[in-house]
Formats: C-alpha cells, sequence, structure tokens
C-alpha cells in the first residue's frame, strides 16, 4: 500500500514538473517531506544548479516542537537565505503533496518573511 501512496505522489509531481520551471530570476522552491524531516530547495532548472537549500536538521534547539512549526521555521530561514542572494520572486513546487499542514506551514513562514508567489 506504501508502494501505491509514493508512486501516487511522484505522478502527481511530474504532472505538476511539466507545468512549472524555475529559472535564475524566478526560481522553484521545491519541498520535500519525508516522516522525520522537510527540506526546501531554490532550484535553476535552465542550468540544473541547486541555488540554495534548507531544512529542518539545519535549526538548532528544535526539541520536541510539531512538524508544522518547524516547517515555518524552514520555510522562514529558506526566505532569509533567499533575501541575502537578493531574490524576491519564486514559484512554489509543492513535491506532489497536499497543501496542507507541514507544506502549508512552510509556505506561510516563506511568505512571512519576504518571498513572493
Amino acid at each position: 500500500m506504501e508502494i501505491q501512496r509514493k508512486e501516487k505522489r511522484i505522478k502527481r509531481h511530474k504532472r505538476v514538473r511539466g507545468r512549472i520551471s524555475g529559472t535564475i530570476q524566478m526560481p522553484r522552491l521545491c519541498v520535500f517531506r519525508s516522516n522525520k524531516h522537510i527540506y526546501a530547495q531554490l532550484i535553476d532548472d535552465e542550468n540544473s544548479k541547486t541555488i540554495l537549500s534548507a531544512n529542518d536538521i539545519e535549526l538548532k534547539g528544535k526539541a520536541k516542537e510539531k512538524q508544522s512549526v518547524l516547517a515555518s521555521k524552514v520555510g522562514e530561514l529558506i526566505a532569509e537565505k533567499a533575501e541575502k542572494k537578493k531574490i524576491k520572486k519564486v514559484l512554489f513546487d509543492r513535491g506532489g503533496y497536499k497543501y496542507h499542514g507541514t507544506i502549508k506551514a512552510l509556505a506561510e513562514g516563506a511568505r512571512k518573511k519576504g518571498l513572493e508567489f
């Protein structure tokens, strides 16, 4: 049953990726969620390069916080890193996940710190 869920998510992600593509001026904010951690990357698809990344492992003092709180902090962290590289607009790629829970928290955290999408 778990294989079917993963295959469906990958299929949805491919469908979304067919429509959006990041550039150096407007990179793609790609999100990956595992059972324990959440990761975010800014990707330039024209040059196939990851511009920068953030994850909850980088955050220190994350003891016993909810996943959604950590995801929000990861969103804020990637927005701060993007601001240093003078990136303000991005395309949000939710990675085939529903826009709900941790994915939504990450997006709202990034918006709160100034990323536009």
